[in-house]
């Protein structure tokens, strides 16, 4: 079935939505909530809630890229959840990892300019993705969007893990001098 046509079951307010939606999205959210929190269980509940966030926001929103819809509510529902949990461990997990990692070149959004600058902050770094090489930019969105160990990485394209490191180190840099050039200030 067709994003279009499940988007429409959605509008309808048909439940047949949530089991299309699963049908051909369950395997993807799954993979993006079990890479972020490592545990089956915890994922296949993210997933569970993910059916449930898309069921409570559309209508009104109409997503234009359903997938991503889908993945963006994944990773954030299963961040939330290995917060809490590094919270409760005070821990050093991959999500605190990675976000202390990004934080070198991305700016704060605790001020009420920053909550105004985040969609054009967002648009900014899509650009710069696109300008970088295709390696790169997978090496990067796996990292900081999917949130993969940098073992993972490593593995899955047939590097060292010091190439990802390394490779992750200039893309931030990089990130961080277009960034600047865009007017963002750390």
């Amino acid at each position: 079935m067709e994003d279009s046509e499940i988007l429409d079951l959605y509008w309808q307010r048909d439940e047949q939505a949530i089991w299309q939606t699963r049908q051909v999205y369950g395997g993807y959210c799954f993979s993006i909530a079990a890479s972020i929190l490592g545990n089956d269980w915890d994922a296949e509940e993210v997933v569970a809630d993910t059916w449930v966030k898309a069921w409570n926001s559309i209508p009104p929103h109409r997503p234009a890229y359903f997938k991503q819809y889908l993945a963006k509510i994944t990773r954030n529902l299963a961040i939330n959840v290995q917060l809490s949990r590094d919270t409760q461990k005070r821990g050093n997990g991959q999500v605190t990892l990675a976000l202390e990692e990004l934080h070198e070149c991305i700016p704060s959004w605790e001020t009420a300019e920053g909550h105004l600058e985040e969609a054009e902050l967002k648009g900014a770094i899509s650009r710069f993705l696109r300008t970088q090489p295709r390696r790169e930019q997978g090496i990067f969105l796996r990292r900081y969007f999917y949130l993969e160990s940098v073992r993972e990485i490593a593995r899955r394209y047939g590097l060292r893990e010091a190439n990802v490191l390394q490779i992750l180190s200039r893309t931030r840099r990089r990130l961080k001098g277009y960034l600047a050039k865009e007017g963002y200030t750390l």
